[in-house]
């Protein structure tokens, strides 16, 4: 196999990948009936991205690699932001199934969360206390 075959083959290769992001999100959104944005996505973002960008890098195209890089900063970044949320929500996870209390804080009360919680949970309900599945009061607001 000659190298502009090989190369050619990668940056397919990258545009795949990339281009399954999109089927990702959509299975992902049409399985919860939701616009859902799934791990694998940023995964695929990456993977697509990288390979895109080495095919760019090869092919001497600085305004396509650049665009590339610039992608793949966000896709890291996005992976990043996802692995802590997941730490975070292991922190707080109850210490035991029946349990109400996160184990982290099982011996205290962290008032500052507690009134950010109600503050926040108060303005997505409105007065009436009522929200629909999106957030919204039986007012609409």
């Amino acid at each position: 196999m000659s190298d502009s075959k090989l190369w050619l083959i990668i940056g397919i290769l990258g545009q795949s990948v990339f281009f399954a992001r999109f089927l990702a999100q959509w299975i992902a959104s049409e399985r919860k009936r939701d616009s859902v944005v799934p791990i694998a996505f940023w995964w695929l973002s990456l993977a697509g991205g990288m390979t895109t960008l080495f095919y760019a890098i090869h092919r001497e195209e600085p305004v396509w690699a650049v665009g590339q890089a610039m992608g793949i900063f966000i896709y890291t970044r996005n992976l990043m932001l996802v692995a802590k949320g997941k730490r975070r929500a292991a922190h707080r996870a109850p210490q035991s199934p029946g349990s109400t209390i996160p184990a982290s804080h099982s011996h205290r009360v962290d008032m500052g969360e507690a009134q950010s919680i109600i503050r926040s949970a108060a303005h997505r309900h409105g007065e009436n206390g009522v929200a629909d599945a999106h957030g919204r009061s039986e007012r609409g607001t």
